[in-house]
């Protein structure tokens, strides 16, 4: 199970960041404070988002006062969840756009009711004054304060197209002002804009994974009645995703986001009766089933693409059963042997390695999480052939995670020569479904390493896969070659 959920879930989940933070069931009750919007009064722009209909959100009630909705919304909540507690989500519209005296006067009533431990705020990055964040920094002081942002697309010219009225740049100065005061952030995004790519929704992802955020919710777009989106719609008749598609896109953007980040929202929730295209968004429910099914189904969860060891233990979780043997070519500090005996507890593991120290805290962890069914060589492991004799054609996987010991002498590193007489010998060893695994480092050995490793696979046409987490050429990367039949 993913760590950062109570119900099997693969990415982490709201419910589980609520239960850890509070010890107990939270909701948020929506409000609409009456605030207008600067992209619809003028200030900047007029109409709003071309996809704005009411004002942003699920919840839209006019002409009603905050407490009777407050109190209408909770009084349902409670018959169920008689022990919750609740936070005070100010969703219609842009929600600092208005004085200081007037945010004090609708946030304190709602902070004042009882069991209300926080208030979540939707803005606009262009809507936080100075004046408004000192007191936002003072409210953060003394109850759970969670900013929303609205940027929907780190891509200009969709930022254009929809309207939204409001920069990259302008999202990035109002994020860092309140990473600058603590304030928690969550973050909105849209999948399924007009012409945007799959590459540009997944782009804006990356770009959110290395930003200091709390949360993000990922909307699909819908299309509503009588908005500038419709007739843009018509008129063009863009593509509108489905919802293989957008399952598909939301599962790419999961494994590039840190497992850190709070997933608040993975699909949109848009009202019937308004609601043009696409449909298949009617089945909220059956969408998130299909999300579930597809990170099972690549065996992935959130924070996936973070790091290649993540794609190096998919295979070896996708290639070995109980009872396989294998090869850890280099130990370490013994967390990839580790792993290898949990996955083969009932086979057996060899590892490899030319250090005293990699030998011996290995033979600590491995001892400590009371496993037998491994021995370790303080051998060269181009000598696998030889230690190994009478396993030839017997060993389902051989793992070698190159480079230097992590936290030791990076002087002492692997060696292109041995490397590659390990590799040539490695491959008599394997059986006929048998892979070898290779985590590739570019520093200065490593890329002498991935020099002779490709020549010699290519001189001798053996065909191999590479898999890489990153654009960044510098990162590690991997090669996974299967045995060469004869």
């Amino acid at each position: 199970m993913f760590k950062y959920t109570l119900d099997n879930k693969r990415y982490h989940t709201l419910n589980y960041y609520y239960n850890k933070k509070y010890g107990c069931k939270v909701f948020k009750v929506s409000l609409n404070a009456n605030f207008s919007c600067p992209n619809i009064d003028g200030t900047k722009g007029y109409g709003g988002c071309i996809y704005c209909l009411h004002g942003s959100g699920d919840y839209y009630k006019e002409n009603t006062d905050l407490l009777t909705q407050f109190n209408e919304v909770k009084e349902k909540l409670h018959k169920k969840w008689p022990k919750a507690k609740y936070i005070g989500y100010f969703q219609a519209n842009t929600n600092t756009y208005a004085k200081v005296d007037e945010l004090k006067e609708k946030y304190e009533l709602i902070l004042k009711q009882d069991n209300v431990i926080g208030l979540n705020i939707a803005t606009r990055p262009d809507s936080i004054s100075n004046e408004v964040l000192n007191y936002l920094s003072e409210l953060n002081k003394r109850t759970n304060l969670v900013i929303e942002l609205g940027l929907q697309t780190i891509h200009d010219n969709t930022a254009k197209l929809i309207n939204r009225g409001s920069t990259l740049k302008e999202f990035e100065d109002c994020l860092d002002k309140l990473n600058k005061e603590n304030i928690d952030v969550v973050v909105h995004i849209i999948n399924g804009l007009p012409y945007e790519t799959k590459e540009m929704m997944i782009e804006t992802a990356k770009y959110l994974s290395n930003k200091k955020i709390l949360g993000i919710k990922i909307h699909m777009l819908h299309i509503l009645k009588n908005t500038n989106l419709l007739k843009l719609y018509l008129k063009e008749n863009f593509h509108v995703l489905t919802k293989e598609e957008y399952v598909d896109i939301v599962c790419d953007q999961l494994e590039y986001l840190n497992e850190n980040i709070v997933i608040n929202r993975i699909t949109g929730d848009p009202d019937k009766d308004e609601l043009v295209e696409p449909f298949w968004l009617t089945k909220k429910f059956g969408v998130l089933n299909e999300i579930d099914k597809e990170l099972k189904r690549r065996n992935t969860y959130q924070g996936f693409n973070r790091s290649i060891l993540n794609k190096v233990k998919q295979l070896c979780e996708n290639n070995l059963k109980p009872n396989d043997i294998a090869v850890d070519m280099t130990c370490g500090n013994g967390n990839d042997t580790l792993f290898l005996c949990n996955l083969v507890n009932k086979g057996f593991v060899f590892g490899f390695d030319i250090q005293d120290i990699a030998i011996n805290n290995t033979k600590k962890l491995l001892k400590e999480n009371n496993l037998k069914n491994y021995k370790l060589f303080k051998e060269n492991h181009k000598n696998i052939n030889i230690v190994l004799n009478d396993y030839k054609g017997k060993i389902s996987l051989i793992l070698f995670n190159l480079g230097y010991l992590p936290n030791g002498d990076k002087k002492i590193t692997t060696d292109h020569k041995s490397t590659l007489y390990a590799l040539k010998n490695s491959l008599d060893m394997l059986n006929n479904k048998g892979i070898i695994l290779i985590v590739i480092y570019p520093h200065t050995e490593g890329k002498i390493e991935e020099k002779e490793i490709k020549s010699y696979l290519k001189k001798e046409k053996i065909l191999y896969n590479e898999y890489h987490n990153t654009d960044n050429k510098n990162s590690p990367y991997l090669i996974e070659i299967k045995k060469k039949l004869i």
